[in-house]
């Protein structure tokens, strides 16, 4: 928890005056957009773009102004956190089932920063299933063409057993690969897998990394 909010809100002194922030979903962006929320009552004047219902609630109740992707250009930041960061900045993103969102922000962002602690650093991706959003129409024969790419595909599913829905309205299927070599060459080829929206990897899309070594708040670039 300490590493969170040391990461989280170090993220927020990158936000200026007058800037459109997307702004993330997770357990360490929350601590950024919490100093955020102080900032604006302090004078910060932003306008911040939410990546899902969670966040968008949490940034209303703390006084953050909102617009949405239809009201503007482009973003000036994004910050967001990840569930894997490896030696190339290659991330996976979803654990929380906000990608598709997180994406398009990250995307239509000049910058973004990932916020992530220590232990989300990782040589090579996998360890963490991969979460692949899918319409709920066929899910179960696209979850047999992401087998074919080599994984062990696992319906997301919620205490109850029932399915985890997204805040667009279709499934999570969390995709076990252990492994992942080739995350650009892996993210296209789920991506042509019909029934698929999106997926979590962020390939060359990361402009710094927040995160903890040495017990100190570091940054680091590609």
């Amino acid at each position: 928890m300490v590493e969170k909010q040391a990461v989280g809100e170090k993220a927020a002194e990158f936000v200026k005056d007058d800037m459109i922030v997307g702004l993330g979903t997770g357990s360490t962006v929350y601590y950024t957009i919490l100093k955020l929320g102080e900032r604006v009552k302090n004078g910060l004047r932003i306008q911040g773009v939410p990546t899902s219902k969670e966040t968008e609630k949490l940034a209303r109740q703390i006084g953050i102004p909102l617009v949405t992707l239809a009201d503007v250009n482009k973003l000036d930041l994004a910050i967001d956190g990840a569930d894997e960061v490896d030696n190339q900045f290659a991330l996976i993103k979803g654990g929380g089932g906000a990608l598709l969102r997180e994406k398009i922000i990250a995307k239509a962002s000049e910058q973004f920063i990932v916020v992530a602690d220590s232990t989300k650093l990782v040589q090579t991706l996998g360890a963490f299933p991969l979460p692949v959003e899918v319409v709920r129409f066929g899910w179960e024969m696209t979850a047999k063409h992401m087998r074919d790419l080599g994984c062990v595909p696992r319906l997301r599913l919620l205490e109850d057993h029932t399915p985890f829905i997204t805040d667009n309205g279709n499934y999570i299927i969390d995709c076990h690969f252990q492994e992942i070599k080739r995350p650009h060459e892996l993210e296209v080829a789920l991506n042509m897998i019909p029934g698929v929206v999106e997926n979590g990897l962020f390939n060359h899309m990361t402009s710094r990394v927040i995160t903890i070594r040495n017990q100190q708040v570091h940054m680091i670039t590609p």
